[in-house]
């Protein structure tokens, strides 16, 4: 498919921040463009030609995470000073601030509806709050380390996270319980994200690698290793056919999914690029990095060449609806084959790595693909993903019924966190009272005693 798209090109580049740009998204009108910083502030960039660009501040330490809400009329910020924002993104800038955990906030996200927000923190949980009513709802609990990213499903239903503990879990958003967990990352897991149908997840690691996971078969279907450092973001095409990531390397990677290679690496940041992100339409990306600079690239997918390819790809893949939850498995704890690895294309499976660091590749070596299946028949790991399943259904459903047991336990003790904290707010607030009316005092009562004193 290389020799009928166009390169990408740079089509503007915005300077303003005074330091890494951290996180970056387009607004759903095609007219703005969002980005946070490590200087604190949030930079709203209108695309029009020489339309002025606005700088809000008001968090207190570094934004780590942003997103447009679906309607583009609200954009919410996550921080290190633990708090999440909802601004306006017009002239007046104004913004509402709720502490939403007791850690560093790694990321924000918007339901598909605009109902809910979701986020990923350094004290270990996601959790789930209400945009109108600007409240806690619910609390996420079983990541062991600091949790990186969280994203809900189109359909609402399900919830991805990664974090510092190696895995990326799936939530269930009705009964709020872990229905899968996938373990086999070298380091931490940095980001995740649903494809815009909500059949697949993927997930980048800090081992430089990038895997996509189909949620009807549980099996990984896709394995990039095309950075030569860890990958700090990515972001889907519309169409879901692309993938642009991002990577401490300071490159710019943008794949082909249906071929399941490397098509271009973009140069165009001193330092690490932090983030990435496709416009609504697909027509531009976004790119922020340390070098404090955000950079507009325009895609130039040929039109008619890019029908052909939807074409191609729905007689290679029937259009299945997104899963149901029940359609996922399994629905608990599992075990993965160790040092298990697949590389496959997303339509029929084929093995194939993306291993290319060239700006522009076509094709693939056929011998090597051979060369690993027959290893991985004489190994008898055709399937290195399966389940490993035959426990007893009596002690299964006991094992179910402690899980519940401990989701409920976990719940009562976010619900108590949050009390704490407010309680904690409080006292702060009767403390910080108490001693103005001290210090008031101490000021008033020698000027008594020397009234006293003249009078006398």
């Amino acid at each position: 498919m290389a020799s009928v798209l166009e390169d990408p090109t740079l089509e503007r580049h915005f300077k303003g921040h005074k330091d890494a740009v951290t996180c970056t998204d387009f607004n759903p009108n095609r007219k703005q463009l969002a980005s946070g910083s490590v200087d604190m502030s949030l930079m709203i960039w209108n695309l029009a030609p020489k339309a002025r660009a606005f700088r809000f501040v008001g968090h207190q330490d570094v934004i780590t995470g942003l997103q447009f809400s679906p309607s583009g009329n609200l954009v919410a910020t996550s921080s290190k000073d633990r708090t999440v924002r909802l601004w306006t993104p017009s002239m007046k800038g104004e913004s509402t601030v709720f502490k939403a955990h007791t850690a560093p906030v790694r990321s924000v996200a918007f339901s598909h509806d605009s109902q809910r927000l979701v986020t990923a923190s350094d004290d270990k949980s996601v959790k789930v709050w209400s945009v109108h009513r600007q409240c806690f709802v619910y609390s996420l609990n079983q990541h062991t380390n600091w949790v990186r990213c969280a994203r809900f499903s189109p359909d609402g239903r399900l919830i991805a996270s990664c974090g510092d503990d190696r895995t990326v879990r799936l939530w269930d958003t009705s009964t709020k319980h872990c229905i899968n967990c996938f373990t086999d990352y070298g380091g931490s897991a940095t980001f995740v994200d649903f494809y815009s149908s909500g059949t697949c997840i993927a997930s980048s690691g800090a081992d430089s690698s990038l895997k996509i996971w189909d949620l009807r078969t549980n099996k990984l279907i896709q394995h990039y290793q095309v950075h030569s450092a860890g990958i700090n973001s990515f972001s889907f095409h519309p169409s879901n056919n692309y993938l642009i990531s991002g990577s401490s390397d300071s490159t710019v990677k943008i794949l082909d999914l249906l071929e399941g290679r490397l098509i271009y690496t973009l140069h165009g940041h001193k330092g690490a690029v932090i983030t990435v992100s496709f416009s609504r339409a697909g027509d531009l990306f976004a790119s922020g990095g340390a070098d404090s600079q955000v950079l507009m690239w325009r895609t130039n997918f040929d039109t008619k060449s890019y029908q052909d390819v939807l074409q191609q790809h729905s007689r290679r893949s029937t259009p299945d609806p997104p899963p149901h939850v029940t359609d996922i498995h399994p629905r608990g704890p599992h075990l993965h084959h160790p040092h298990s690895r697949v590389e496959g294309w997303m339509g029929d499976g084929s093995a194939s790595r993306a291993g290319a660091t060239a700006r522009s590749q076509t094709g693939a070596d056929g011998r090597g693909r051979g060369r690993r299946k027959e290893e991985e028949e004489e190994r008898g790991q055709t399937h290195p993903l399966e389940v490993l399943s035959g426990q007893p259904s009596g002690l299964d459903s006991t094992l179910r019924h402690i899980v519940q047991q401990l989701d409920i336990l976990t719940q009562t003790v976010s619900v108590l966190e949050e009390r704490l904290t407010l309680t904690e707010d409080k006292l702060k607030e009767c403390l910080l009272h108490q001693s103005h009316i001290l210090s008031d005092w101490c000021y008033i009562l020698p000027q008594i005693h020397i009234g006293y004193y003249l009078y006398e």
